[in-house]
């Protein structure tokens, strides 16, 4: 059963392929059953392999389709590698995509632009898949690139707006920032150690390559800013929140299961090379920690209902890295397990919103809505409650194991998380409550079919139990040691917990009760700007504005004319009037001829006798 793991990737390539040559003879059913079929069909096919896999010894299995590259010494195979990391990572990708895949034949309905839509998924899912399953880092950064591609149709898919079309730039142009440092991480390990296949190099890395120097250091360093990019993280995160331009399923699509959580992927996988970079790892939990509290903060005054979610999901991969560069690779997976869960939850309730409440955005212009909409009402209550780990949800023993990991490592990065626990109590329930609660503005015209309903009332359930569904990772990662459950311990642990607990404590009293007024606090003189501040993303992009965007704008302004080209024009002129001087002498008089000749040998014998 194993054998199939060649398939995986290749049905949703070819329901790409089907999609994009004949397209334009399908009906909107057919497209929709060929791009929802051929992920279904890997989805099918990733559970027989995981039954196989989870219930046998769980050795790692290698499945070599072919030779990919060949040229003097180097040799890179087509091929696909298999462990619990791996098994993990597909479930998310092809489950959660499959689930996504089902909500966006209702979402897109009468989109004019159907089967084009469902093409560009299906693109999207396979080179995920192709990254998370290459055995060597050539093919996992084929796979990337191919996830980039994705992202960028996907974005930009409404193209006739120009805003949708400069969203798509912007996170291809960012995300090729991080792509290029980890390009260079690529050549730098191969030179160095002779090989792409991933396992080798780790192993070679660990035996020729002391802890702690310069090429272990500089290797992680150029793979952590593949990985900052990709995952958008610090200070490479400002590219997510304006994907959102994209469809609602696309934001679920790069927010769950694929995009973004391969920056997290790429550590996990090779986090031996930064077992042996300690200065790295520990920049990869700053920079989490960092992130986590940034976008956090941003998460709690924007006003378009998928922004919110967006930092939420930059926050949520922060707690990843701060798992990562902690060691608790488990927790980190575990984590990225759960939020695929809740994350696609909550995007396709946003989308049920927007796609009944005349494709509204500002949830200022919301309330009410929990009895139009209950079962959006609940999918939002469920993955609301997962996103700030409330107990017994899925998010609650990812982010608690997580927090508990981190202390061991550092009380001010694990104080840092749990803050950051905090602040997501209260943008998650400020959501919550402003849509769901209080007055209803408008009536609601439209309500979600089965194919969009489906998925919400089968992710709310992972949601909720999704803590239970931890893939044992102790054949992948070292297992860390549990502190003795002393009194510091259990403080910490009860610490842990009531963070999210007091966020939603206070998002009821803010914007449920009434105790206290939101509109008040806003009316302070130091709020307006602080909130201006944050709902900028912390000026992030205006830093960049100034330091790169005008900068780049005013040279390509000054050199309007091309300088380079210039030259190019210069020599055309040049030739242009050695033509002219020379065809002055072409006069058609053949005894001026005859003299030049004469002329020009006595010349040349002259310049002879006199060298």
């Amino acid at each position: 059963m194993l054998e199939l793991l060649g398939w995986v990737p290749l049905f949703p390539f070819l329901g790409f392929l089907i999609l994009v040559l004949a397209s334009e003879r399908f009906s909107e059913p057919l497209a929709a059953w060929i791009g929802i079929g051929s992920v279904g069909v890997s989805a099918l096919f990733v559970s027989l392999i995981g039954f196989e896999f989870l219930n046998g010894t769980m050795q790692p299995f290698k499945l070599v389709l072919g030779s990919w590259i060949e040229m003097d010494d180097i040799s890179v195979p087509f091929g696909f590698y298999l462990d619990a990391l791996t098994m993990t990572m597909l479930f998310v990708v092809t489950g959660v995509g499959f689930l996504i895949h089902v909500y966006s034949a209702g979402f897109m309905a009468s989109d004019p632009s159907y089967a084009r839509f469902f093409a560009y998924m299906n693109l999207f899912v396979s080179a995920m898949l192709v990254l998370v399953l290459a055995d060597n880092l050539a093919l996992l950064y084929l796979g990337w690139e191919g996830v980039g591609l994705g992202s960028y149709l996907l974005i930009g898919f409404w193209y006739k707006d120009p805003n949708n079309g400069y969203a798509a730039r912007k996170a291809f142009v960012m995300t090729r920032i991080g792509d290029t440092a980890l390009a260079l991480g690529l050549f730098l390990l191969f030179t160095q150690l002779h090989t792409f296949d991933i396992q080798s190099l780790m192993l070679g890395a660990e035996n020729q390559w002391p802890p702690g120097t310069l090429l272990p250091m500089v290797s992680a360093a150029l793979l952590l800013g593949g990985a900052v990019g990709k995952s958008a993280q610090l200070p490479l995160q400002t590219w997510l929140p304006d994907a959102m331009a994209g469809p609602t399923p696309v934001s679920a699509l790069i927010h769950a299961a694929t995009m973004v959580t391969a920056g997290v992927y790429l550590i996990a996988r090779t986090h031996s090379l930064f077992m042996l970079a300690p200065t790295v790892q520990f920049v990869v939990a700053v920079i989490g920690a960092l992130t986590l509290l940034i976008a956090g903060c941003s998460a709690l005054v924007q006003t378009d209902i998928k922004r919110v979610l967006a930092y939420s999901t930059i926050s949520q991969i922060g707690y990843m890295f701060l798992a990562l560069g902690a060691g608790a690779w488990s927790a980190a997976i575990f984590h990225l397990l759960t939020h695929a869960f809740f994350k696609a939850l909550l995007f396709l309730a946003a989308g049920a919103v927007i796609f009944c409440f005349h494709q509204e955005h500002n949830i200022i212009k919301m309330g009410g809505l929990r009895k139009a909409m209950p079962l959006t009402f609940w999918s939002f209550m469920i993955g609301g409650a997962a996103l700030s780990a409330l107990p017994f949800t899925s998010g609650f023993y990812s982010k608690h194991e997580i927090l508990m990991a981190v202390f061991e490592v550092s009380p001010v990065l694990w104080a840092a998380g749990c803050l950051g626990a905090l602040i997501t109590g209260i943008y998650s329930f400020r959501l919550v409550f402003v849509v769901f609660f209080g007055v209803q503005s408008e009536v609601v015209e439209k309500s979600p079919g089965w194919c969009m309903s489906a998925p919400l009332f089968l992710l709310g359930i992972l949601a909720l139990s999704g803590g239970m569904l931890q893939v044992p990772l102790g054949t992948v990662f070292p297992v860390l040691t549990s502190p003795d459950r002393d009194f510091t311990f259990n403080l910490v642990s009860a610490i842990t917990v009531a963070a999210p607990l007091l966020g939603l404590l206070i998002a009821v009293l803010f914007y449920l009760t009434g105790a206290f007024s939101a509109q008040r606090l806003a009316n302070y003189s130091w709020a307006k700007p602080l909130r201006l501040f944050f709902l900028g993303g912390w000026g992030m992009d205006a830093l960049y504005d100034k330091l790169f965007v005008h900068p780049f704008k005013t040279i390509t302004r000054l050199n309007k004319n091309d300088a380079v080209d210039g030259l190019y024009l210069a020599i055309a002129w040049l030739s242009q009037k050695l033509h002219l001087l020379v065809s002055a002498s072409q006069t058609g008089r053949v005894r001026w001829y005859a003299s030049s000749l004469v002329l020009g040998t006595v010349a040349i014998i002259a310049i002879g006798l006199l060298s």
